[in-house]
């Protein structure tokens, strides 16, 4: 199936694709949709401009907008026009998208599909979670965590790319303070920075970790590939 997929630059968006195209589906572009803020409820907001970039490592057309509120309804006709652009541009029959435990957005995708015409593939969806973190690795995704917002997550994670380690570390951690493992709730934010997908990884050159002492962002000011 002729797929459009809904992306973010994180792990979850990311490895949903690599899924997708495993099980011969053929992904023709990424649609991004940039939030006015981080506020959004409905969509990724650290360094989303850096799918950009990502695209062209993976040599795929990048269809993107942005939101001019943080409306989660205004978001939706944004993405619903671009969906729209890439059934016409690219003769999508559906889109991909990584969600793994949300109802909230799968509702809205669903919704926008069945307007639309199009079928939904979600590769991730209820996906033993630590299995998952696990194959991340082991299918050679290197990403770091670009913004922590829970309980038990403190600054040290941010920039942090995450190891096999890492994952037995925030397993405990999660356990204790009662968040998703995959962050699939908010808890944090990733960015891939290389996986089997990139013709090229992504390097960063600079970059600011922001904390108010629960809540933190690393934000990347210049990024390049290589």
């Amino acid at each position: 199936m002729k797929l459009a997929a809904l992306y973010s630059g994180g792990k979850d968006s990311t490895f949903a694709i690599y899924l997708a195209k495993q099980e011969g589906h053929e992904v023709k572009c990424l649609v991004t949709i940039f939030p006015l803020s981080e506020e959004s409820q409905f969509l990724h907001y650290p360094n989303i401009s850096i799918t950009k970039l990502q695209a062209k490592s993976m040599k795929l057309p990048h269809l993107y907008g942005s939101a001019s509120s943080n409306d989660t309804k205004i978001e939706v006709s944004e993405l619903e026009s671009l969906l729209m652009q890439a059934k016409k541009e690219f003769g999508i029959e559906g889109i991909v998208h990584g969600g793994i435990l949300s109802e909230f957005q799968k509702n809205y995708f669903e919704g926008i599909c069945k307007k639309l015409s199009l079928k939904i593939i979600s590769p991730l969806w209820r996906i033993d979670q630590k299995e998952y973190m696990k194959k991340l690795i082991e299918s050679d995704f290197k990403y770091i965590i670009t913004s922590v917002s829970s309980e038990g997550l403190d600054d040290s994670w941010l920039g942090r790319e995450i190891t096999r380690n890492d994952i037995d570390d925030l397993e405990k951690l999660a356990i204790t303070h009662g968040f998703n493992l995959s962050f699939e709730g908010g808890e944090a934010e990733s960015l891939v920075l290389n996986c089997p997908l990139f013709s090229m990884s992504l390097k960063i050159i600079k970059s600011n970790k922001i904390w108010d002492g629960y809540r933190g962002r690393f934000e990347i000011t210049d990024v390049t590939l290589q």
